[in-house]
């Protein structure tokens, strides 16, 4: 299909994409700042112009919520301006010094939180930028007297230096992780607050070497626009000065509840626990003390799976503070079923069919415009059949695995890899211990969602060490400490030493999924681990130039894809032939699960089920339910249940545009 030449909005999009705006850091504090406004992205998608100024309002921890009157979204306009100039011959020391003179007022530009300020919905749309303030306004209620005063950010990337009123109040380190901020001797109740953030993005800067996924400064093929800025939720809350932090909860299908209620202050505290039926009765309540784990047992729960995605809420009491969550009973192990290992959900194998969702978008990048938005892709992915995600190198907000629980789409959640240049550069003992503690973040921040069946650590050798002693040993040890319930994917793809619960080839377009063959540098089936494909598929169709992401180092790049079909009818004909080949590993080998590549198209990449602004869906729906569930067909055949995909009911609607 003819591509268009680029258009004069992209050219000036790359232009301007190139320069980092050059502070002025003693600005005139009469001026305003430049008010917000949607900058035109090189593709726009069916919500970009519906987001306005209050994105994201609902509470975005589903599994720890208090009362309505007990938090407030800090999400929307604030202002922003970088914090150095684009040419300082010495970054850091640049940043030390904005660090030590913090600007106070209003900044430069609005800029819409939360947003990577590389997306045209931040009204930013800048790039390379490497540090860069944010501020704003807030009124804590006087109705919060008494008690103290917490603001939660979901995730900054990278490193986050928080003021409030003027004084430095708290920092964090990683760009995936959230962390919180006790403000309560900082804040006048019922006064404006100054609340600013210095932030620090290094990708790609040298010595750096963090976890950023994807992301890179210059992107191309499988190599995406970074994200930098605060770009998940900001929120504060009112809290009881010894207050609940977190809950590790998990239900198996025994109906056994195991739980830990961390507590603020780190002292066991007297906590009562309930878990409620549909009527909201209670089915059984629990006495414990926080911080140390404690078991009780529910009677006859209806499990969680694909096919019947069970949640009960749960309700948390200690002192002062209640909070509510909600937990799926189900059974994450490995079996052996005649004579093959199998993934086993509530102790019967299930074919894990999912595909690889990268979760970028063309108007946001790494934030969806919407919940809505963010629920379209999963609904299209359970629409033709498929019963999980494989939530490739990127973590997403809580929001997101609420929807899988709800919606029974098990999550294969990969961590955010290290760069790709582990032979040139491979990282250091400090930065692998970083990588570590993020690892470890990841885990414990997501624990709790019942979706979530598998942790991967390493994908394709990234960031992994070519020599021994090979790290896959302990961190695999690490993940199955902090969590037992679920298998580990010590190594998806390449490299793989034994680590594990899984066997994993990575083979495009084919599969080679638990055969005794394979191409380098996968490796061919462990019978001692669960064999499955990682990524398979990958198929490509181009499409006209109001579909693509409109940048031309993307579009050069579209002739990489792995296999392009001529047109909608080759295109599922193709996939068809590669599902076949796919039931027929079944059949015949040791294949228990893949990973179809992808669901949507993401910049150069044209091989999603849906183009990147998710306008057209390429697959004939008919056809596709029909091959997923040949598959759950042939894995029944060899001991397996059914696969449950295919759940979301009422066929897929398609998104129209508007306001575009």
């Amino acid at each position: 299909m003819k591509l268009l030449v680029p258009s004069l909005v992209t050219s000036i999009f790359v232009i301007l994409a190139s320069a980092e705006t050059t502070t002025v850091q003693g600005r005139n504090p009469s001026s305003r700042p430049v008010p917000y406004q949607v900058q035109k992205p090189p593709l726009d998608t069916p919500w970009t112009y519906t987001v306005g100024k209050d994105p994201w309002p609902q509470h975005p921890r589903p599994q720890l919520r208090r009362e309505a009157w007990q938090w407030e979204t800090l999400n929307g306009i604030w202002t922003y301006q970088p914090a150095t100039p684009r040419d300082d011959p010495d970054p850091d020391s640049a940043a030390a010094s904005a660090l030590a003179n913090p600007p106070t007022g209003e900044l430069e530009r609005e800029v819409l939180v939360p947003s990577c300020i590389e997306s045209g919905l931040s009204g930013i749309q800048a790039r390379n930028v490497t540090h860069m303030w944010f501020a704003r306004k807030f009124t804590v209620p006087r109705s919060w007297e008494g008690r103290s005063v917490v603001i939660h950010f979901e995730a900054v990337d990278y490193e986050a230096t928080v003021f409030v009123n003027g004084e430095k109040v708290g920092t964090h380190a990683g760009g995936y992780d959230r962390f919180t901020v006790d403000v309560t001797r900082d804040v006048e109740l019922g006064e404006e607050n100054d609340l600013l953030v210095f932030v620090h993005d290094p990708t790609d800067m040298p010595p750096y070497v963090n976890p950023v996924g994807k992301q890179t400064r210059t992107p191309s093929h499988i190599w995406y626009t970074p994200c930098s800025g605060i770009w998940q939720t900001v929120w504060m809350e009112s809290v009881p000065s010894n207050h609940i932090t977190r809950l590790d909860l998990s239900g198996d299908m025994n109906g056994t509840v195991t739980m830990t209620v961390h507590s603020s202050m780190k002292q066991p505290t007297l906590v009562e626990v309930s878990v409620l039926g549909a009527d909201g009765g209670v089915l059984a309540t629990a006495f414990s003390l926080s911080d140390g784990e404690f078991s009780f047992v529910v009677p006859s729960p209806i499990l969680w799976s694909p096919s019947s995605p069970a949640l009960y809420p749960v309700r948390v009491k200690m002192g002062h503070d209640e909070v509510s969550s909600y937990t799926g009973f189900r059974s994450i192990s490995m079996g052996v079923i005649g004579g093959v290992r199998r993934p086993l959900l509530n102790g019967e194998f299930v074919f894990l069919l999912g595909t690889l969702d990268q979760g970028y978008w063309p108007d946001g990048l790494y934030v969806p415009p919407s919940r809505e938005a963010m629920r379209y892709d999963l609904q299209v992915v359970r629409e033709l059949g498929f019963n999980m995600v494989r939530k490739h190198i990127k973590v997403e907000p809580d929001l997101f695995y609420e929807a899988c629980d709800q919606m029974g789409i098990m999550v294969v959640q990969d961590m955010p890899s290290l760069p790709d240049n582990t032979e040139r550069r491979p990282p250091d003992a400090r930065q692998q211990a970083e990588f570590q503690r993020q690892l470890e973040a990841m885990v414990n921040d997501h624990k709790s969602h019942p979706s979530i069946v598998a942790w991967v650590i390493f994908n394709e050798g990234w960031g992994q060490l070519r020599l021994p002693p090979w790290p896959e040993a302990r961190l695999t040890q690490v993940v199955r400490a902090l969590d037992p319930t679920r298998l580990i994917d010590a190594v998806s793809g390449w490299f793989d030493h034994g680590y594990g619960d899984f066997s994993d080839n990575h083979h495009y377009p084919t599969p080679q999924c638990g055969t005794p063959f394979a191409s380098p540098p996968s490796s061919a089936y462990d019978p001692n681990r669960i064999g499955i494909q990682g990524e398979f598929g990958g198929i490509g169709l181009n499409v006209s130039i109001e579909h693509l992401w409109n940048v031309p180092e993307a579009i050069a790049t579209i002739n990489e894809t792995y296999e392009l079909a001529a047109d909608k009818a080759a295109y599922n004909a193709r996939t068809r032939e590669l599902f076949g080949m796919l039931r027929s590993q079944v059949d015949e080998y040791a294949c228990s699960g893949a990973v179809w590549t992808q669901t949507s198209d993401v910049e150069g990449e044209v091989n999603g089920l849906v183009t990147y602004d998710r306008r057209i869906l390429r697959p004939e729906v008919a056809q596709w339910r029909e091959d997923t569930r040949r598959v759950y067909e042939a894995a029944m055949a060899r001991g397996g249940v059914g696969g449950g995909g295919g759940g979301g009911g009422g066929g897929l609607r398609h998104q129209q545009p508007r306001g575009a």
